[in-house]
């Protein structure tokens, strides 16, 4: 179990600026998909801007050091877990939430925000629990990680592709949304195919190490969820808006996170696995959370 630390996925350099290439790609994507009206919106209910940004950049990476202290996993491990509570909602997180007939809006509006601010925030909640957890302080300080060469590739890779995008549709609406509907499903399928590469390359290490972080990474996910839902809440806002930010919370941007560790980190074990592993699983928890809300919505609307 100790070499798990000193495990590392092969992921060449050519893979490496596809996955660069399909994450942008992914991201001015998504930013088709956003107007400034979103923003507006927001900034008409700050509430909901402040509960959704303490739940992503204050509340789950605390949780997840807390969550690692309690149960002490591989050093590597928990650098993955601090990498994807420090990531971003993922952009799947909206057709998830119109399927729980959630707040869409809301949820499109919280991921435009979210990766402006990941863009900071994401870089500096990485290394300030990495550091503070003495485990993972030990396995950074060998890495050399340059806080600076991190800031820059998560800005190149979220912040200009979504400036980019929203350009694009403030410019060519009706063009942008038809890019839109096209690009979107074809970059995930890009980066889908890159990360089976990844895994059909690497397939003993994940057999080998994968039972080590299946559970940790289901019960991870499963803790950003309810967070997601108790902090929304206890904030007594409607059920509309829970089931939203449980979402937003619970589904996070694994594929920046992995991009991050094959970049900084040459794919180190744990770490790796971690993010791969939360990429597939979070999928799972939020289709079968968004279908039970949305069938127990429906049950109530049929016997109304």
């Amino acid at each position: 179990m100790l070499e798990l630390d000193d495990v590392k996925i092969n992921f060449d350099s050519h893979e490496l600026w596809v996955l660069n290439i399909a994450l942008a790609v992914i991201m001015f994507g998504v930013a088709l998909g956003i107007k400034l009206d979103d923003f507006k919106r927001l900034f008409k209910q700050p509430k909901l801007v402040l509960i959704g940004v303490l739940l992503q950049f204050v509340l789950l990476p605390f949780v997840t050091f807390l969550l690692i202290i309690i149960i002490k996993p591989q050093p590597s491990i928990a650098l993955g877990m601090m990498m994807v509570a420090a990531c971003p909602g993922g952009n799947i997180s909206n057709f998830m939430t119109h399927l729980a007939n959630g707040n869409t809006a809301l949820s499109i509006s919280l991921t435009a925000v979210a990766t402006f601010i990941a863009v900071f925030m994401t870089p500096f909640n990485f290394q300030f629990y990495g550091y503070l957890y003495e485990p993972t302080s030990l396995l950074l300080q060998q890495v050399e990680l340059n806080p600076f060469e991190l800031l820059k590739l998560v800005t190149l890779i979220l912040g200009i592709p979504l400036i980019l995008g929203m350009l694009f549709r403030a410019k060519y609406e009706k063009l942008a949304i038809l890019i839109s509907k096209r690009l979107k499903p074809l970059s995930i399928l890009v980066f889908i195919v890159i990360v089976i590469i990844a895994f059909t390359n690497n397939l003993e290490v994940f057999n080998n190490y994968a039972h080590n972080v299946i559970g940790i990474a289901i019960l991870h996910n499963i803790i950003a969820i309810l967070l997601g839902f108790t902090i929304a809440r206890a904030f007594k806002l409607s059920f509309e808006n829970q089931k939203t930010l449980a979402i937003e919370t619970g589904i996070q941007n694994s594929g920046l996170g992995l991009l991050l560790i094959f970049t900084f980190f040459e794919g180190l074990g744990g770490m790796a696995i971690m993010a791969a592993f939360w990429g597939v699983w979070h999928i799972i928890s939020g289709l079968i959370i968004s279908y039970y809300w949305s069938y127990k919505e429906n049950k109530i609307l049929e016997t109304s």
